[in-house]
């Protein structure tokens, strides 16, 4: 592996950064209220799947009594 100077390395990370894009305002938005609702959705689908499993559970622990 080469060495570099630190000089070479910090005009290397200028170069790297000259190559973001950044997304615009609107790409933003849009991403953050997909996640929203992906997170909502899931939140449900989880509160869902819990409370199938705890009825379950509570049968089967009231079985054993």
């Amino acid at each position: 592996m080469a060495k570099t100077s630190p000089g070479q390395f910090i005009n290397q990370v200028k170069d790297e950064a000259r190559k973001i894009v950044w997304p615009t305002s609107r790409e933003t938005v849009q991403t953050t209220i997909l996640v929203l609702i992906m997170t909502t959705i899931l939140s449900f689908f989880f509160l869902g799947v819990d409370t199938v499993f705890h009825a379950i559970v509570t049968w089967l622990t009231s079985l054993a009594r």
